[in-house]
C-alpha cells in the first residue's frame, strides 16, 4: 500500500505544479488583443481623433500626454451627463489616499511635485488627497521620460477605480521653465490621473468630451488646458476646483 501511495502523491504534485505554472505564465494573446481593441474603441468614444492617437507596444497615447494602457479596465457604463473628464473615476475608497512614488529620476523636482500635490489637496469640499509614498506600496509612479519634441509630460487615466498608474515628465524639456511652470506641468498631468481631460478640448481638435455635471462653459484660466506647457495657468482655476469638488 505504501509503495502504491508514493506514485499517486507524486502524480498529484506534478499535476498541481503544471497548473500553477500555467496560471503564472503569460496572458492569453487573444484576450490581450481583444482588450486592446476595447481600449481603442473607448478612446474613440471619448472623442480623440484617430490621427491624434499613437500606438505603442503596451499603450495608446492621445494628444501626446494622455496614456491608455492596453490592459486597462474599460468602464462598462457610459459616462455621466465646462470642465471635462473621462467618465472613469477613482473610487471613493482610493481617492482619499493616492500614494505617489517619486522615482529616483525625479527627486530633483521633489519641491515642484509637493507644490502640485498641495494644489490638489487644498481644493475645498473635495476628497482628492495625494500623499508621497517613500516605501512599500504605491498607486502612481512619477518618472522622468524623454517623450519627444514638444511633449512636456503625460498622465494616465483611471482604471478599475484606481488612479492612473504612471506620470511621465520630460524633465530636460521643462528644466528651463520657471518653478511655477514646472509645477504646473506636474499638476496638469496629475489631473489626468484622476480623470480630467483638457478643458480646451474643442480648440485643440477633439471631436467630443464629457462635461462635468454642473460646471459648464470654457475656461481660459484652467490649469487643465492642453498645449500650454511653459505658458499656461499655474494655479487651479475656480472652475477647476468646482469640477474637482463635483466629481469627488
Amino acid at each position: 500500500m505504501k509503495n502504491m501511495l508514493f506514485p499517486l502523491v507524486l502524480l498529484l504534485t506534478i499535476s498541481l505544479a503544471a497548473c500553477k505554472k500555467s496560471a503564472d505564465g503569460p496572458g492569453d494573446p487573444q484576450t490581450e488583443y481583444d482588450n486592446a481593441k476595447k481600449v481603442r474603441a473607448y478612446i474613440s468614444d471619448l472623442g480623440f481623433p484617430a490621427d491624434q492617437v499613437v500606438e505603442n507596444e503596451n499603450e495608446f497615447i492621445a494628444e501626446g500626454d494622455i496614456v491608455f494602457p492596453k490592459n486597462m479596465e474599460v468602464p462598462g457604463a457610459k459616462v455621466k451627463t465646462e470642465q471635462f473628464y473621462t467618465g472613469s473615476l477613482v473610487s471613493a475608497a482610493n481617492v482619499t489616499n493616492i500614494r505617489l512614488r517619486i522615482d529616483a529620476s525625479m527627486t530633483s523636482m521633489t519641491s515642484e511635485i509637493n507644490s502640485a500635490i498641495a494644489q490638489w489637496n487644498a481644493v475645498a469640499s473635495c476628497n482628492i488627497n495625494w500623499t508621497i509614498s517613500t516605501s512599500g506600496t504605491y498607486d502612481v509612479l512619477i518618472i522622468n521620460s524623454n517623450l519627444g519634441a514638444g511633449v512636456c509630460g503625460s498622465g494616465t487615466f483611471p482604471s478599475g477605480g484606481r488612479a492612473g498608474g504612471t506620470i511621465r515628465i520630460n524633465k530636460n524639456l521643462i528644466a528651463g521653465n520657471s518653478f511655477a511652470q514646472r509645477a504646473r506641468t506636474i499638476c496638469h498631468e496629475m489631473g489626468h490621473n484622476v480623470s480630467f481631460r483638457h478643458t480646451n478640448w474643442s480648440s485643440i481638435g477633439e471631436s467630443s468630451a464629457t462635461a462635468v455635471p454642473g460646471v459648464g462653459g470654457t475656461d481660459a484660466s484652467s490649469l487643465m488646458n492642453g498645449g500650454q506647457c511653459g505658458s499656461g495657468a499655474t494655479v487651479l482655476s475656480t472652475k477647476d476646483k468646482q469640477a474637482a469638488a463635483a466629481l469627488y
